[in-house]
């Protein structure tokens, strides 16, 4: 926004420098005040700020105490401003306390002035955690004043005080309880009519209160409410049925926005506690009736996004947005075919039901309507109308944004799965798209849709990558170039007729920038490698001689490796054909651990101690990384956890815990875990009222035990809280110590214990089963001061029993079984046969084996093909012993047989690096 075109049209223009307003500064220490003037410089010091301007901390200081100065003077509107600029300024300059005995004068409660919710929200920012308590009582009256705007100004300012002082604020859920139910309200005139009937020098002649019927209080107090009890689970879902779902009290809620919230509160609580599903469904069913159409559309779609939603859940809530897509509204056609666009990911037969209504809004003239319409009958449409949907999407394609166009892809992504017999059209219409103009996210996601479709639609695989190579001619985006040019390396092989794609990778080396020439060296080399034909590996050979000459020295280095690769077989099977890759997560913790570690110096990085996953696991898992634009505008509904989300997720815990361990002084000398528990054993339901769940910490001479307490009882604190652990007579371990937690409350979240015991024979695994009981002193919350009584009782609540054994010794490790198994024919090697009677199939063998062993089942081997027999092929790697510091590979071939009468017969054969890691393995069945 420049000077000269506010100057013409007529505006009044705020742009000034910094400089020129410290200057003009000098104006707030005139005698008498000038409010006008004062008012105009304050609002230009508000703009500057609000523009991004900085302001060192000397010059804001200076500010500060300048405007400070206006205290003085009477005038409402000048006041206002002041508060205004204080706000701002406070977070920038020093002494801002100061100030503090000023702004309380103007927050006194029999003062009738219009600047005292400003006086309420300035303060809220000027205090520091230890003077909460001194602004209580002003507070505490504020919340319950009988005009809503200081009523408002005072929960807002105690939603910013929270996190200062959590427990003092707590103490305001009374106040802020009979904010929500206000009957009747009033609220001050603008500041405006204040300044113009009051003249402007009075100091609250221009006061004066009239009824309000926004209620606006309400939806800030129960954010209040809500952030005071987020912790009890219980407190909330009184509060909900209170409030909405018990019918009595349907009427003291009035603000529509409070009412959004209060659905958003009862969506939460059905999510969590399925006992109260039914009541919340039948509320958020009332809702779609009531007359606010923001609150049909936000229960609308909080039905939409239950858990587990049932079609028969859905036929109200689909009827009103039914409704929805015929108003003459743009903003409730949005929101309504923006939800049923999520729902039809789900349950897209529920939404079939209003194609006629779609179709209706694809010619609608808001874009981003008709983009949601076409997308959501994409994906409720039948085979027979894609051809008509293609052609439609096609015509508005240049008329919407990027944003609306990954949209648009994301939907055809999903469709040619849905109707592979499509691809054709599919493909045309994504390589038309991929040459027009378009910015990186929208470039990216055509990719990604093209690379699914090679993927898993055979039939357009040489379509696709022709279409690919065409792209990479013209672009623009290194990122993309590299990817296809990997893309090209691994599939392009398997192509009928390879050799056509070679020269547009070599167009590559001679026509780009220095990442995309070693991408593309990289794929020249794959196709020498894999393709079956002397005369093409000597091609490559002569055109990756030709890159030993590049500028950049990567090109030349890989250049020159990849020669050496295509002349040596056995290097191509390591650096070409290798189906498996390190866990990135575990290497990355390992490497820390080494380079933090100087005693590990000494000798070079282990890289084989690290468990390894096949090349395809790590790309699911990065592919599951990936966000699709569907998943951001669809439901919040949770999807289940896929292994490579498990994967990932164990990786990132184990780390966490690594860094937690070594900040236990108790547990400093043991030295680094190796190994730690993918996932925590829950010990206790999860609606019990003390939940607990246990992590195992294997140590070079210990074993170690995390137990993971919280207390849902929200009126109790527990103190000196321990777990008693009793192992079985043989299990090999005493024990050492107990960390207990000091005090552990519903507010506190999840507290932990741990308990420590020694192996006694370090070269064997110990393993056992454990009773557990935890021990704690019990105190009553005292409901007047919020704190705990003095005297409680001790107490005990006994959990389920622990086992270790032998999947917690063993990391799951990708490898190449065939090889591997003969390569180990010469090492230690178990044979025995065992009868799984409770096994009821080979499907439930395998999973019990797969469980019990903690090893990684490969080649597809974890999903029976047949009834009757079944070969199941495990990977792992064991923890050291006898004071090795590598880990040593175990294998594992369960042959099964299965018949009706006598159940699952099992052989299995271990192999292993050491005769321990077979014994280990033979012991745990």
């Amino acid at each position: 926004m420049s000077f000269k075109k506010d100057e013409e049209a007529g505006g009044m223009s705020f742009y000034h420098d910094k400089s020129t307003i410290l200057q003009e500064a000098r104006v707030f220490n005139e005698s008498p005040i000038s409010p006008r003037k004062c008012r105009a410089l304050l609002t230009r010091i508000v703009y500057l700020l609000y523009v991004g301007e900085t302001f060192s901390t000397q010059e804001a200081t200076t500010l500060f105490f300048g405007v400070t100065k206006l205290f003085q003077h009477k005038d409402a509107a000048l006041r206002q401003m002041v508060y205004l600029v204080i706000k701002e300024l406070s977070t920038i300059a020093e002494d801002v306390i100061m100030v503090t005995s000023s702004i309380m004068k103007d927050m006194q409660p029999n003062l009738e002035v219009v600047y005292r919710p400003n006086a309420i929200r300035a303060l809220a920012r000027i205090i520091d955690a230890q003077s909460v308590q001194s602004v209580e009582r002003f507070f505490k009256s504020a919340l319950v004043d009988r005009s809503s705007s200081i009523s408002s100004a005072s929960l807002v300012s105690s939603y910013h005080l929270f996190p200062l002082s959590p427990s003092i604020i707590k103490r305001w859920s009374n106040e802020a309880q009979e904010a929500v139910n206000a009957k009747s309200v009033s609220s001050f005139a603008s500041s405006a009519s204040s300044y113009l009937s009051g003249g402007g020098s009075g100091g609250s002649g221009g006061y004066q209160a009239v009824a309000s019927s926004s209620y606006i209080m309400q939806y800030h107090a129960l954010g209040l409410l809500y952030l005071i009890r987020e912790k009890d689970r219980m407190a909330i879902t009184k509060m909900v049925q209170q409030l909405g779902s018990n019918g009595k009290s349907n009427n003291i809620i009035k603000n529509p926005m409070a009412m959004c919230m209060l659905i958003r509160f009862a969506r939460k609580v059905m999510d969590e506690d399925p006992n109260v599903r039914k009541q919340m469904h039948e509320y958020l069913e009332s809702l779609l009736r009531h007359k606010s159409e923001m609150v049909n559309i936000e229960a609308a779609r909080a039905i939409c996004e239950m858990r587990d939603v049932q079609p028969g859940d859905l036929y109200r809530t689909v009827a009103v947005l039914q409704l929805f897509m015929n108003s003459p509204k743009p903003v409730i056609k949005f929101a309504a075919v923006k939800t049923l666009n999520k729902l039809a990911q789900i349950l897209p037969q529920s939404v079939a039901t209003v194609n006629v209504e779609l179709e209706n809004l694809i010619t609608d003239s808001n874009r981003s309507i008709a983009t949601y319409a076409i997308t959501t009958l994409l994906k409720t449409g039948n085979e027979a109308s894609v051809d008509r949907l293609m052609k439609q999407i096609s015509s508005f394609m240049a008329d919407i944004t990027d944003e609306f166009k990954i949209i648009v892809v994301d939907a055809i992504r999903s469709l040619c799965l849905k109707f592979p017999g499509k691809q054709a059209i599919m493909l045309s219409f994504l390589s038309g798209v991929l040459r027009d103009e378009g910015g990186y996210d929208f470039k990216h996601a055509v990719v990604e849709a093209i690379f699914d479709m090679i993927k898993f639609i055979k039939d357009c695989r040489e379509t696709a990558l022709a279409h690919l190579c065409e792209f990479i001619e013209d672009c623009e985006f290194t990122k993309l170039s590299v990817r296809i040019l990997h893309l090209l390396g691994i599939e392009g092989p398997k192509t009928r007729n390879p050799t056509k794609f070679i020269r547009y990778i070599y167009n590559r080396v001679v026509l780009e920038n220095a990442v995309v020439r070693a991408a593309a060296v990289s794929s020249l080399a794959k196709f020498g490698v894999c393709i079956d034909d002397k005369a093409v590996m000597k091609s490559v050979n002569v055109l990756l001689r030709r890159c030993l000459d590049d500028v950049d020295d990567e090109v030349r280095d890989r250049a020159a490796m990849y020669i050496k690769v295509l002349e040596e077989k056995s290097l191509a099977d390591v650096f070409v054909r290798e189906e498996a890759t390190f866990s990135l997560g575990q290497l990355e913790e390992q490497l820390v651990s080494y380079v933090k570690d100087e005693t590990k110096h000494s000798s070079a990085f282990d890289v084989s101690s690290i468990p390894r996953v096949s090349k395809e696991a790590a790309a699911a898992e990065i592919a599951q990384a990936r966000s699709s634009a569907l998943d951001i505008a669809g439901p919040s509904t949770p999807k289940p956890e896929s292994s490579a989300q498990a994967s990932t997720s164990a990786e990132a815990q184990s780390s966490s815990y690594a860094s937690q361990l070594a900040a236990i002084p108790e547990l400093e000398s043991y030295g680094p875990v190796l190994r730690s528990s993918s996932k925590p054993v829950e010990l206790t339901e999860s609606e019990t009222e003390y939940v607990v769940s246990a992590v195992k910490h294997i140590f070079k001479e210990h074993v170690v035990f995390q137990f993971n307490v919280s207390n849902t009882i929200p009126d109790t604190v527990l103190e000196q809280v321990a777990v008693i652990m009793n192992p079985s007579p043989d299990s090999g371990l005493t024990e050492d110590f107990i960390v207990p937690i000091q005090s552990l409350s519903a507010a506190s979240g999840t507290g932990v214990v741990y308990v420590s015991f020694t192996r006694d024979d370090p070269s064997t695994y110990a393993a056992g089963t454990f009773s557990c009981t935890l021990k704690f002193i019990s105190k009553e919350i005292d409901p007047n001061s919020g704190e705990p009584e003095e005297e409680g009782y001790d107490d005990e609540y006994q959990v389920e029993e622990l086992d270790l054994g032998a999947g917690d010794y063993i990391t799951p490790t990708y490898v190449t079984f065939s090889s591997e198994w003969d390569k180990l024919a010469e090492s230690a090697s178990l044979t025995e046969t065992f009868a799984l009677s409770s096994s009821e199939s080979l499907k439930d063998a395998c999973k019990s084996l797969i469980e019990v062993l903690n090893m990684l089942p490969l080649g597809g081997t974890e999903t029976p093909t047949s009834n009757s027999v079944h070969t199941l092929n495990l990977s792992g790697l064991v923890i050291p012993t006898n004071g090795n510091d590598k880990s040593s590979k175990v294998l594992a071939r369960c042959r099964m047989t299965y018949s009706p009468g006598s159940g699952v017969t099992l052989e299995l054969s271990v192999r292993a690096e050491n005769e321990q890691g077979a014994r280990l393995v033979m012991a745990a069945i």
